[in-house]
């Protein structure tokens, strides 16, 4: 007979990822306003703060590559 793996997909592992799936899922809840709304402004900041940043690379690259060139 045939061994089964531990990389091989059979019914009991697929069973046994959706049982998990389904744990996950019922762990979790929506988020309050206030948490939706901290969570938003961090994710903006830090939005900004790689744009600013990105800016300010390429305000050093543009004369650093006049003067190379």
């Amino acid at each position: 007979m045939a061994e089964n793996k531990s990389g091989s997909i059979s019914l009991g592992n697929i069973t046994s990822s959706i049982k998990q799936y389904v744990r996950i899922l019922q762990l979790t809840r929506k988020p309050s306003m206030d948490e939706f709304l901290m969570i938003s402004k961090v994710t903006g900041a830090g939005i900004i703060l790689i744009g600013i940043l990105g800016f300010v690379i390429y305000l050093i690259m543009v004369p650093l590559i006049s003067v190379l060139i």
